[in-house]
């Protein structure tokens, strides 16, 4: 057994020990938590290889693999999602016996039905898989074939794929994060967590691509196909902290009841210093470091920057789904507990990608234009 193995499976114990320990409610609340930021992960980078054939990039071509492993996370955080449900009755509110009751369950109890949520979670979870299969096995397929019809094929998917993340992506943002208080609405919530979980893949796929060029394993990658790399990770640092503080003015400036207790209730006490942290880690050193030209293809500085970024989305994700355990927030053994676990298991699957199929789609026809790309 390896020590990466044997670490998830300490991880695992934890978590499961977590379960009596802790209690059921900060179990299920770290179970979300991990399970939103494996997504982030899988389905940023999917979109990332959906975006490069909408486009018909070039730059992309030879760093597209990369992206297309990483997407694979996807079927982890799937089976992570339907384990998730058995969280309903125990986080969500609507859940609970007699939630028609409450001031919201009249004019929601449509949309929040356990039922009727279990079946948009199966139907989302099926669709991305689908696709995933369609993008990243159709390219595995075309390593073998060289057959020009599958990137074809790819790129008239692509804009079905696009509708289809918008709307999925949405629909995940108001049922696992939004009706955790089901009182509370944002009307940009869907934008806020479309910008985390892009960057998110941005973030996973820049840490291994970086891991694969300092290996040798892309040979022909060069700085000017990194540099785009480093390109989006500036551009949507700045675009999720531009939603983020126009979603919080917007509140601020209505003042309406409905809305601003959720804030309030992750501006005050200790969960400040949080929303602070956010700020800096989530926009200040990312941003400033990147503004640079040269920073964008340095490798080692994207590494540390992509870290960053991940442990930010982490703490994003942390502040929004945390406080409805109380005023202050917990952070001990459970939660060590349940990064060990899922952060084991998402690296013993990307090491299992890794020795499946070319790190270069070799059979796209556009490859050697993608190497010979030029800034």
């Amino acid at each position: 057994m390896s020590l990466l193995s044997l670490v998830t499976g300490l991880g695992a114990l934890g978590a499961a020990a977590a379960y009596f320990a802790a209690g059921p409610e900060r179990f299920w609340a770290n179970w979300l938590l991990w399970q939103l930021l494996l997504l982030s992960a899988g389905l940023g980078s999917l979109f990332l290889v959906a975006l490069e054939h909408l486009t018909d990039a070039r730059w992309s071509i030879p760093l597209r693999r990369t992206a297309e492993r990483t997407a694979g996370l996807l079927a982890p955080a799937s089976a992570a999602m339907l384990a998730g449900l058995f969280a309903l009755p125990v986080l969500y509110p609507w859940a609970h016996p007699g939630a028609a009751l409450m001031p919201h369950g009249a004019a929601k109890s449509a949309w929040l039905s356990a039922p009727f949520f279990s079946a948009r979670v199966v139907l989302c979870s099926a669709l991305w898989l689908l696709a995933w299969r369609l993008l990243a096995g159709g390219s595995l397929e075309q390593d073998k074939t060289k057959a020009p019809a599958l990137s074809v094929l790819a790129r008239r998917f692509a804009p079905f794929f696009m509708a289809l993340f918008a709307l999925s992506v949405t629909t995940a943002a108001f049922d696992w994060l939004s009706s955790l208080e089901p009182e509370w609405y944002s009307d940009i919530l869907g934008v806020y967590f479309f910008a985390g979980i892009f960057l998110a893949g941005l973030a996973s796929v820049t840490l291994l691509a970086v891991h694969l060029i300092g290996a040798g394993r892309l040979p022909g990658v060069r700085f000017d196909h990194v540099y785009n790399l480093g390109g989006f990770l500036f551009a949507f640092t700045v675009f999720w902290s531009y939603i983020a503080f126009a979603q919080y003015l917007l509140m601020w400036y209505a003042h309406l009841p409905e809305e601003v207790f959720w804030y309030q209730r992750r501006l005050e006490g200790p969960w400040r210093t949080a929303a602070l942290a956010l700020a800096v880690f989530h926009f200040l050193i990312p941003f400033f470091a990147l503004i640079p030209r040269d920073a964008k293809g340095d490798l080692p500085r994207l590494r540390w920057v992509a870290i960053l970024l991940l442990g930010a989305h982490f703490l994003d994700l942390y502040w929004l789904i945390f406080p409805v355990l109380g005023p202050d927030p917990l952070f001990s053994w459970p939660e060590v507990s349940f990064a060990l676990f899922f952060i084991g298991a998402a690296l013993l699957w990307i090491r299992r990608s890794l020795a499946q199929g070319a790190d270069m789609p070799i059979g796209d026809p556009r490859l050697e234009e993608g190497l010979a790309f030029r800034l």
